[in-house]
Parts: C-alpha cells; structure tokens; sequence
C-alpha cells in the first residue's frame, strides 16, 4: 500500500512566484501586451536618442559617426543668456500650476458629492467635462476672441461697468500672461481631473456617513472627518505625479497663447525654449541636452515626493 506523503504548513501556504501568477492570469496578462508595445516602441527606443546631447549630431552622419563632445551642450545650455528667464518661467508657472490646478479638482469633487439633485449634478459634471476634450487650438482661439480689444467680449464688459475707459490688449501685457495660462488651463481640465476622486468618494462606505450623521456631524463636519481622509491616498499619489512634472510648464498652451513676442520674457520655458532655439534652428544635440537636463530633474523630483509621502504610507514605491 503506498505511503501518503503529509504537506508540510510551508508547501500548502507557499506564495506562487511571478511565473506561476502569469500563467493563471495569462488572459488578463494577455491584455497588457498592447499596451507594453506602445511603451516600448514609443517611450523606450527613442531614449535612444539621448546621445545627441553627448555629440556634435549631424543628420548626414548619424549617431554612430557623429563627433562626441561630452557635455559641451550642457555647458551651453547653463550659460545661455535665457537659462536663468526660461528656469524662472518654467518653475513660476508650473508652481502656479500646481498650487491651482491640483487643489481645484479636488475642490470640485467634493462640491459635486454635495449636491442633492441627480439631474442637475450629472449638468454640471458634464459641462465640467467637455472642454477637456476640446483641443488647445480651438481653447486658445476662444480665449483669444475673449480678450480681443476689437469686440471681445472681456474688453466689452469692463467698459460698460466703467472700469476701464479703453480696452486692453490682455495678450499683449506681460503682466496679465501668467494669470491667463493659469486661468485657461484650470477650466479646461478641472472637471475631468475630478473623475478620479469622485470615483474615490464613490468608493467611500455610505454607512460612514449614517454613523456621522446620528452622531449629529454636519456635512461640513463629515467632509473634513470622513471625505478628505479617505481619498487622502488617492490625493498623495497624484500630489507625486504632480510634483515629478513639476517642470512640464506646458507647451501647446504657452505656444498658442504667447504668439506675441513681447510676451517671450513672462512665456518662455524649457519645452518652448527647445522647440524654438533647437528644433526650429536644427540644433538637435542642443536641445536633446536641454531636454535631458530637464528629465532628470523630474526624476529627482519624483524620487523626492516619493520618499516624502513613504512615510504617510502612501506612495508610489
């Protein structure tokens, strides 16, 4: 009669390693394929690329024969007469960004969970929604029209309440510039940045506020005690995202909306410096070296945030 072998504790609760796991998800593991070319084709080959900053790149001879000059770009790129301009736009602005554009969502979201009636609160989400979707060429048009000085509609309405005896070409002042950018771009994407913390509160347990509620919390009360605390890690992890694209000041935006040169001193940031100086004049190795510089800044950024909201117990890594 054969001997019945007894499975120690270690073999019945043993975790299955990565290979076991992906072979019984290999259908859903199936759908991430897609998705991982893209990366790879459209992300990580192009990194590639980054040798130009590393040499004097010419089109006819190609990276393998082009003459490599160590960081004389970057030397380059530090002693340019705009370097210390465009660092400054570049970290005004994004920190305009960030101080505005991330809390406003957030604020949005939970100003939507308040309102009691269904129809109106799927009006207002859906107005919030749309100019997401519209394109930075036709946002900057509308923008454009607003502050025209010939019929905009800004300009018209400032004169009629006597604010203003002549209109003002908005576009044209550096003053107005960053209040502008920072305007247009919190209202084209607030109401779809809030999705995602709708869905956290939506995910929140219903009996949380019927606990709160008996207990005579108001809705304030139940906001600052059981809301904000529970979509607090969704909150930290976009705080990261945020802060590791700390220098991402933006492009089509600034492109569309600075077309006046006078506005060069309050608009020009890295990406636009890059597409202006080094593309446009063909100094490739130029701007891939600028570009770089600004690469590993965010990842030093990111790296930070993380380390930072490691100690909450939330973080990306």
């Amino acid at each position: 009669m054969p001997q019945l072998s007894v499975k120690t504790a270690e073999e019945v609760y043993r975790k299955p390693n990565l290979l076991q796991r992906i072979g019984r998800q290999w259908d859903i593991q199936l759908m991430v394929v897609p998705a991982l070319i893209f990366i790879i084709v459209f992300c990580y080959i192009p990194m590639y690329g980054v040798l130009m900053s590393f040499q004097d790149y010419s089109l006819f001879k190609g990276f393998m024969n082009s003459p490599w000059v160590g960081m004389k770009h970057f030397e380059m790129f530090f002693n340019a007469p705009e370097f210390w301009t465009v660092m400054r736009n570049t970290l005004v602005i994004s920190l305009l960004k960030l101080g505005i554009g991330f809390p406003a969502p957030i604020l949005l979201a939970l100003m939507l969970n308040e309102i009691g009636g269904r129809v109106f609160k799927r009006l207002i989400q859906t107005i919030s929604y749309l100019p997401h979707f519209l394109s930075w060429v036709i946002v900057s048009g509308f923008v454009i029209s607003l502050l025209s000085t010939d019929n905009g509609s800004v300009n018209m309405l400032l004169q009629a309440l006597n604010i203003i005896d002549e209109p003002i070409n908005f576009l044209a002042e550096p003053k107005y510039f960053w209040s502008i950018l920072v305007t247009t771009g919190v209202w084209k994407e607030i109401g779809f940045s809030s999705i995602v913390y709708l869905a956290a509160i939506a995910g929140i347990n219903p009996h949380l506020y019927e606990a709160a509620s008996i207990d005579g919390a108001s809705r304030i009360r139940q906001m600052f005690t059981i809301t904000i605390p529970s979509i607090l890690p969704v909150i930290v992890v976009f705080s990261i995202l945020a802060i590791g694209n700390l220098l991402n000041a933006g492009f089509d935006d600034i492109l569309l909306l600075a077309t006046n040169p006078g506005l060069r001193e309050v608009s020009e940031v890295i990406d636009t410096y890059v597409y202006r100086v080094g593309v446009l004049n063909a100094r490739y190795s130029y701007a891939t070296a600028a570009g770089l510089f600004k690469a590993l800044i965010s990842i030093g950024l990111l790296a930070g945030a993380n380390y930072m909201a490691r100690k909450s117990g939330n973080s990306l890594w």
